[in-house]
């Protein structure tokens, strides 16, 4: 029978540079593989790069990023906190509009929308919050 992992949380600053988002991905796929987590590491990683990299390149002031990831056994839940007040762009609802495939830049709360169970943002006493849910995934029953 398979037990749950216990619930699990980890509270990392990050540098208010391009250099966090290796590190946050690497202690997301590390924090999911230490605990044999269910949730999926790939989706995790990439909505977690997605999240530091928007706090890098859109959060006003030059204060550290806070990276969150708890991990609970019906899933994980990844916060980025920053500075910056001001909520991120049509993270909870469809822009206006087609995007454009083809442009550079707008996909990343789009992943996170498609992607995640849920996600959202809130202020903080610093700034904000910008978190995204993944439920567990099912484990595959070794064949016989």
């Amino acid at each position: 029978m398979y037990e749950h992992p216990a619930p699990a949380s980890w509270r990392v600053a990050l540098p208010h540079t391009a250099a966090a988002v290796p590190v946050a991905r690497a202690l997301v796929r590390t924090a999911l593989a230490e605990l044999e987590h269910t949730a999926d590491s790939d989706t995790a990683e990439l909505l977690t790069a997605e999240l530091v990299a928007n706090a890098v390149e859109h959060a006003a002031g030059e204060g550290p990023i806070e990276l969150v990831v708890e991990l609970m056994p019906g899933g994980c839940t990844v916060e980025v906190h920053d500075s910056d007040p001001a909520p991120p762009g049509d993270l909870t609802r469809p822009a206006a509009g087609h995007t454009d495939p083809w442009q550079e830049h707008g996909r990343g709360l789009l992943l996170i929308r498609t992607l995640s169970s849920s996600c959202g943002h809130r202020p903080t006493a610093s700034g904000k919050a910008v978190w995204f849910r993944l439920s567990a995934v099912p484990r595959q029953r070794p064949p016989r």
